[in-house]
């Protein structure tokens, strides 16, 4: 590879970045905030409490997420290598914000990938098209949103994309180093979010392509690299989910993500994942030429792509409720999509079988617009339209000794109870007097006329009212 082509990848991580830190202080109050504010959550308790990775709390005592009362806020969702590590950065450097540094945590998260997928752009189509994989996965709009956001899904599609790529150093040189490195990254990705097993389709046909199954026989060696290589895999997994199973206080109902409306495969799955998701918000419509251009091009008879593709089908199909309900399950779906890019335009930008001028102009143009569409409906994410939480939560959090409970109602969105810095309740999940018996000692709204708030403002003290929000003092009878 020339000097040029590392020049233009470091020109491409230095734009990844930049576009990345657009709003990058911006309060947890704008697209899929609930969530962010979950991950924020268990980040700023490892911050006041200490770091504890297998005892994982956030704000929310409530019993909406997993229909038992959870006084002690346990979160047994992802393991938390990301709270942890983005903990321990505001803890040895707090020159940042908890929000900024779980920002910067991810983009750091986000770049590292690039990286890796312009190593195997290079690897399976050619060095220019792996610049290229690495120039969609850093300006799709769609990933530039996504990937500074303070979730869980980054850091596990960067372990997920470095157990390929050492999986891979495998399979070229032998070396069961590699092997068993792919191993621990791929662990790591499964510990994080289990989702990302469906990276394993590329693997598979990868190990496939070189190896048959008498060769496992035969090889006794191989065999035993395998075996080891599973161990390494499963056994972290296998332990944090046995450990995760004695506290199903902290365990949300998950069952519903499969398919708990009954919507996989009816005509709103592949309109909502196909024609809304991929086609627009994506690849903004007009990606769809170079993308499926990619999906049908084979290079040098190798169908890595196709295979990490066929992956990624397998994870919509199964994760089906989940990600049509929610656009950042698609989070997981980029790396594959990047690459299916960079071929079909390595194979616009190269083709003998058209006018090389036209088209490489019918690329350019679609490439344009396919960022043009996705930044116009992204554009939105980055909004904060209820900006009177934030305003609520700073006045609770002035108020306030820092061990209160609250109860902060924003039909059951965390992002409200996190503006406050205090444990809680983001919904009011039985009677206002049984939460008072169970320590609730503040109730903040924003929705004045709701029925909730107007039957407590009748029977206890509001010590704070303005035309955006009031706050109650539950220990005050009227």
């Amino acid at each position: 590879m020339s000097k040029k082509h590392y020049i233009a990848l470091a020109l491409i991580l230095l734009g990844g970045l930049l576009v990345r830190l657009y709003k990058i202080g911006s309060p947890i109050a704008d697209w899929h905030s609930w969530r962010q504010a979950d991950t924020a959550s268990v980040s700023r308790t490892y911050v006041e409490k200490g770091i504890n990775l297998l005892y994982p709390q956030y704000q929310d005592v409530s019993s909406i997420q997993t229909g038992i009362q959870n006084p002690n806020g346990y979160r047994f969702v992802e393991f938390p290598v990301y709270n942890a590590a983005h903990a321990a950065l505001v803890k040895l450097m707090p020159v940042f914000s908890l929000e900024v540094w779980g920002r910067l945590l991810s983009i750091f998260c986000s770049l590292a990938s690039l990286v890796v997928i312009f190593l195997l752009g290079r690897r399976f189509i050619s060095p220019l098209g792996g610049l290229l994989a690495a120039f969609f996965f850093a300006f799709i709009p769609y990933n530039i949103y996504f990937s500074r956001t303070i979730l869980p899904e980054p850091t596990a599609t960067m372990f997920g994309l470095l157990a390929i790529l050492f999986f891979v150093g495998f399979i070229d040189s032998g070396k069961n180093s590699k092997l068993y490195l792919s191993g621990l990254f791929f662990s790591l990705a499964l510990l994080v979010k289990p989702f990302t097993v469906f990276y394993a389709f590329p693997m598979v046909y990868l190990a496939l392509q070189k190896y048959s199954l008498k060769d496992l026989v035969k090889n006794s060696k191989l065999a035993i690299s395998i075996l080891i290589f599973a161990d390494i895999v499963l056994v972290p997994l296998l332990a944090w989910r046995a450990w995760m199973s004695n506290y199903p206080v902290g365990i949300p109902f998950f069952s519903w993500a499969f398919n708990g409306d009954g919507i996989r495969f009816r005509p709103a799955f592949w309109r909502w994942l196909f024609a809304e998701r991929l086609g627009r918000l994506i690849l903004g419509i007009w990606g769809v030429l170079p993308f499926s251009l990619g999906v049908l091009k084979v290079v040098k008879k190798n169908l890595f792509i196709q295979f990490f593709l066929l992956g990624m089908l397998a994870y919509v199909s199964v994760i089906a409720t989940a990600n049509v309900r929610h656009d950042y399950y698609q989070i997981f779906i980029i790396p594959a999509v990047s690459l299916a890019l960079a071929s079909g335009a390595t194979y616009l930008i190269k083709t003998k079988e058209f006018s090389r001028l036209l088209s490489i102009t019918v690329l350019g143009a679609s490439i344009l617009l396919m960022l043009g569409m996705g930044a116009y409906q992204v554009k939105e994410y980055y909004k904060i339209n209820h900006p009177e939480i934030i305003e609520a939560g700073k006045a609770v959090d002035e108020i306030a000794p820092k061990d209160a409970l609250v109860v902060a109602p924003y039909n059951g969105d965390t992002a409200f109870l996190y503006q406050t810095g205090r444990w809680g309740w983001p919904a009011i999940d039985t009677s206002i007097e049984n939460i008072i018996e169970r320590g609730g000692d503040y109730y903040v709204s924003v929705n004045q006329g709701d029925a909730d708030t107007q039957a407590i403002i009748k029977k206890y003290k509001t010590i704070v009212k303005t035309d955006k929000y009031l706050i109650v003092d539950l220990h005050k009878k009227i």
